[in-house]
């Protein structure tokens, strides 16, 4: 399995702490049955003050310590990107990190706000579709306006964004109200992928591989493959460029 949401670089945001750290959680990434995993560090202006040449130089460094210790798994890199004013420089300056590419449609892991839905998401979505960038909109099923509504999340889908849910929220990780709106999510056909967003080995450890089984169980093999599996594959096909994607 491809698991396109991981925080499992050292020391760059909020995710693994050390390399102690980040080489047990690629351990886990292995034990979940993840063969390949897109480092996802947070680019938040102000609060996680990431770049393409930040996270690049972290990552070569720990694919050295991840070779080292000889743990069989792929790592890439790209980032989960706010979605704030700076994303249009960033885009404008051919500095967004990317997951991948689907014909014309480059990638973009992309956060809103916990709380809401903000005015004006659905033109900075349209700015980036003329761009040929597609944004993952990142957990919408942890996002409060979402839980209240899902049909918050409806533009967005309906202008073209994919959407990536939480294997814990599955799980009931995130409360029975994020499991709720992830499987109305589901129910909807809105969803493309499940992965883990990984921060920890304990508490936010990986858990694609039990939620594929919650997802063979509730839904079927047809549908767990294609969120496990299929979308994931989709959304991180290699770049026709490779910049912001590093192998």
């Amino acid at each position: 399995m491809i698991d396109f949401h991981s925080h499992l670089l050292p020391g760059i945001d909020d995710g693994a702490r050390d390399m102690a750290e980040a080489l047990d959680m690629a351990r886990a990434h292995v034990a979940d049955g993840t063969r390949c995993v897109v480092a996802t560090p947070h680019i938040y202006p102000g609060v996680f003050d990431n770049t393409t040449e930040t996270i690049a130089a972290v990552h070569a460094t720990f694919v050295a310590a991840l070779n080292a210790a000889g743990i069989p798994l792929t790592v890439q890199w790209a980032a989960e990107v706010r979605a704030t004013g700076e994303v249009l420089d960033m885009l404008a300056q051919g500095l967004l990190p990317l997951l991948g590419q689907d014909g014309p449609w480059r990638h973009l892991l992309l956060e809103l706000p916990d709380g809401q839905v903000p005015l004006g998401t659905d033109k900075l979505v349209a700015q980036l579709l003329r761009a040929h960038v597609k944004p993952v909109i990142a957990h919408p099923e942890r996002n409060k306006g979402v839980m209240a509504d899902i049909n918050k999340i409806r533009p967005l889908v309906e202008q073209g964004c994919l959407l990536q849910v939480t294997a814990g929220s599955l799980l009931g990780e995130f409360g029975s109200v994020a499991k709720r709106t992830a499987q109305s999510l589901i129910d909807q056909g809105w969803v493309h992928a499940i992965a883990s967003d990984a921060h920890r080995c304990t508490g936010r450890a990986p858990r694609i591989k039990p939620a594929r089984a919650w997802l063979t169980q509730h839904y079927g093999d047809k549908v767990a493959k294609a969120l496990t599996l299929e979308g994931p594959a989709r959304i991180c096909q290699p770049l026709a460029s490779t910049a912001g994607l590093a192998a």
